[in-house]
C-alpha cells in the first residue's frame, strides 16, 4: 500500500468546491456524503482565502434558476423541457438528469409487484437517452458530471466496460466527484483491474480504494487504508467508522463492529446510513432488547427509509414473524428496488417459511444488483439443497465459496454437498481446508472424522474426533455445538481404544461419556467393558508368571499316559 499523506487545509479546500459543485446539480447524495467529510474537518483551519465558484452557465443563469426550482420540486419533464436548448455544463447536466430521472420515476411508478421489475435493458426511453450521451461524448461536449450519468445509464443498460471506461474518464475530469467513484467501486470485477486503470493523483483516491476493497471484500486492505486515514486527522468522520464497520462485519468481529455502531449512534443519533447492517449485527448475536430499541428509534426518525423497513424486518424476523418481517422488507423495495440487503434478507425470510420458489427469486435479484453478495450465492446453493438438487447446489456454493475463500462455512456447505455426489475425496479436502482456514462454527472436524469413519479409515478418524475433542475444551462456550455431538466423539474414541487395547484412553473417555444423559449409560457398559478386560489381563499375567515343574517339562512321550492317570487320582481326590 502506498503512503497516504493529506494536505488537510486543501482537501477542505477541493470539499467546499464540491459541494457547491453538486449542490447546484442536484446530486444530493454526494452532497451529503462531501458535507458529512468536510464536517469532519472542523478542526482543520480553512484557507484564507474563499473557495473559488465556477461560473458554468453564465448567459443561461434565467434557464439554469427556474429549472432548478422544478428540478428540486421533482417536476423532471419541466426542467428538462425548459433546459433542452442550453449549452452550458450546469443547465445541460440538469436537463439529462433530469430526463433520466423522469424515466426512472415512470418506471417505479409503473411497477406492480415488486418480485418481478421490469427489466432496464429493454427500457426504449432509456436506450434513447443513452444515444444523446453517447452521440455527446463522441464529440467531447460532456463534461465530467454528464460523463458521471452517461455512465450510470450504461451501467443499467449492462453495458459493464463501456460504463468503467466512462466513470474512469469522470473521476479524472472531476476528481471530487464522489458519486462516480462509488459507483466505479461498485462495478470493479477485481483488484488487479484497479492497477490497469489511469485514476487521478488525488486524495479521493484512497477513499476509492478503500472502499472497492471492501466492495470485493479484500477486508484487510480496505481497513488498513480506513486505519491509516483516521490516523492522517479524519478520525471524526461517520463514514469511516461506519466502513470500518462493515470490514469487522465482513471479518467476522461483530463485537467490533457494533461497538463502532454504538459509537455512530452516540455522535449522530439521527444517522440511518447502514443501520441495517447494525440490525444484521444484532440479530446474529440474538440482542433482542437492543434490535426493539434501535427500531423504536429508527421509526421515530424516519419510517419510510429502506434502512429502517430492514431494521423492523429484522427484529420481527428474530421473533420468528417471518410474515411481517416479509411484508417490511416488500415495504422496502417498493421504497428501493435497488435495495440490496432488503432482497437477500428477503430471501432468507421465504427460507424460512418453506418457500422455496420466492426465496430464489430473491437472491436472484440480490444478485443482479451486486453478483458479488455471497449471502445471496450462499442462500442459493441452501435452497437447492433443500430441493436435493445437488448440482445446482454445488455451483452456487462454488461462487458463495470464491467470493469468500477463507470463510470455513462455505467449504464446509461445499464439502457437504461432495459427500451427497459421493464425491468424498473431495469432501474430504474441502474439511481439511475448513479446518486449516479457521473453523467459524467449529463443525469441520466432526464431519472430517465422520467422513473419514464411513471410509473405515479409523486411525484418521480417531486423530480427528481426538483433536475436536481438544478444540472444544479449549473453545467452550464459544460455538453453539450440539452437546449430543461433542459427547458421541467421547464415546467413538472410548471404543476405538478399547478395541486396540488402550484401556486407559478407553477408560478416559468413557469416564466422560458418563456427563452426558444421553451416553451415561453407554459409558456405563463401556467401563464395564473395560474392567473386564483389564481383569482378563491380570488373569493372563498371573498364569504366566506361575513356573513350570521341571519333572512334567521332561516327562517324555510314552509316560504320557502314567502322568495323565496320577493327575486324575490327584484331582479326585480333591473334591473329597
Amino acid at each position: 500500500m502506498e503512503d497516504i499523506k493529506l494536505d488537510l487545509p486543501q482537501m477542505k479546500r477541493d470539499l467546499h468546491l464540491g459541494i457547491v459543485a453538486c449542490s447546484e446539480r442536484g446530486l444530493n447524495h454526494s452532497t451529503k456524503w462531501l458535507s458529512e467529510l468536510y464536517f469532519s474537518l472542523s478542526h482543520v483551519k480553512s484557507p484564507s482565502d474563499d473557495a473559488p465558484t465556477r461560473n458554468d452557465c453564465e448567459g443561461e443563469l434565467e434557464a439554469y434558476f427556474m429549472a432548478k426550482s422544478y428540478f428540486d420540486l421533482k417536476e423532471y419533464d419541466r426542467c428538462a423541457y425548459f433546459t433542452k436548448n442550453c449549452t452550458k455544463p450546469k443547465p445541460r447536466f440538469l436537463h439529462y438528469y433530469s430526463k433520466y430521472l423522469s424515466i426512472e420515476k415512470k418506471r417505479l411508478d409503473s411497477m406492480t409487484d415488486t418480485n418481478c421489475p421490469p427489466d432496464p435493458t429493454e427500457n426504449n426511453d432509456l436506450a434513447g437517452l443513452c444515444s444523446q450521451l453517447k452521440s455527446d461524448h463522441y464529440e467531447n461536449k460532456l463534461d465530467g458530471f454528464c460523463l458521471y450519468l452517461y455512465g450510470i445509464i450504461l451501467k443499467k443498460l449492462d453495458l459493464t466496460n463501456l460504463a468503467i471506461n466512462v466513470f474512469v474518464k469522470a473521476v479524472n475530469c472531476e476528481p471530487i466527484l464522489w458519486c462516480a467513484w462509488y459507483e466505479l467501486g461498485k462495478i470493479i470485477p477485481d483488484k488487479n483491474k484497479i492497477f490497469l486503470m489511469e485514476l487521478p493523483d488525488h486524495w479521493m483516491k484512497h477513499l476509492f480504494l478503500a472502499h472497492a476493497y471492501l466492495e470485493q471484500l479484500n477486508n484487510d486492505e480496505a481497513l488498513q487504508i480506513y486505519f491509516e486515514l483516521c490516523s492522517q486527522g479524519l478520525k471524526d468522520s461517520t463514514y469511516l467508522m461506519a466502513q470500518i464497520a462493515i470490514g469487522h462485519h465482513n471479518r467476522r468481529e461483530l463485537v467490533q463492529a457494533i461497538d463502532l455502531f454504538k459509537q455512530i449512534l452516540a455522535l449522530d443519533p439521527y444517522r440511518l446510513d447502514n443501520l441495517d447492517t447494525y440490525s444484521n449485527l444484532l440479530y446474529v448475536q440474538e440482542m433482542k432488547t437492543d434490535l426493539a430499541d434501535l427500531a423504536h428509534k429508527v421509526v421515530l426518525v424516519d419510517k419510510y427509509r429502506v434502512e429502517t423497513c430492514c431494521v423492523i424486518g429484522n427484529y420481527y424476523s428474530l421473533r420468528s414473524d417471518h410474515a411481517k418481517a416479509v411484508l417490511y422488507f416488500r415495504r422496502a423495495l417498493k421504497l428501493n428496488p435497488q435495495f440490496l440487503s432488503a432482497w437477500t434478507l428477503m430471501g432468507h425470510e421465504y427460507m424460512e417459511m418453506k418457500n422455496t420458489n420466492a426465496a430464489i427469486q430473491s437472491y436472484r435479484h440480490a444478485i443482479e444488483i451486486n453478483n458479488r453478495d455471497y449471502r445471496a450465492w450462499y442462500g442459493l446453493g441452501q435452497t437447492y439443497e433443500i430441493l436435493k438438487m445437488y448440482f445446482y447446489c454445488l455451483y452456487y456454493y462454488k461462487q458463495a465459496q470464491q467470493l469468500k475463500p477463507n470463510d470455513s462455512r462455505m467449504i464446509i456447505a461445499l464439502g457437504e454437498t461432495y459427500e451427497k455426489l459421493e464425491k468424498t475425496e473431495n469432501a474430504l479436502k474441502c474439511y481439511y481446508k475448513a479446518c486449516t482456514v479457521g473453523d467459524i462454527e467449529g463443525q469441520a472436524l466432526i464431519k472430517l472424522a465422520k467422513l473419514y469413519d464411513k471410509l473405515k479409515e479409523f486411525d484418521n478418524a480417531a486423530a480427528a474426533f481426538t483433536e475436536y475433542c481438544l478444540r472444544e475444551n479449549e473453545n467452550k462456550g464459544r460455538f453453539n455445538t450440539d452437546e449430543t455431538e461433542f459427547y458421541s466423539a467421547f464415546q467413538y474414541l472410548a471404543n476405538y481404544h478399547l478395541k486396540n487395547g488402550q484401556l486407559d484412553d478407553a477408560y478416559t473417555y468413557a469416564y466422560k461419556c458418563m456427563e452426558n444423559e444421553k451416553t451415561k449409560e453407554v459409558g456405563k457398559a463401556l467401563l464395564k467393558d473395560i474392567a473386564a478386560r483389564r481383569k482378563e489381563l491380570e488373569r493372563d499375567v498371573d498364569n504366566e508368571a506361575v513356573p513350570m515343574d521341571e519333572t512334567v517339562g521332561n516327562i517324555l512321550p510314552n509316560e504320557i499316559e502314567d502322568v495323565a492317570t496320577s493327575m486324575d487320582v490327584t484331582n479326585s481326590s480333591a473334591k473329597f
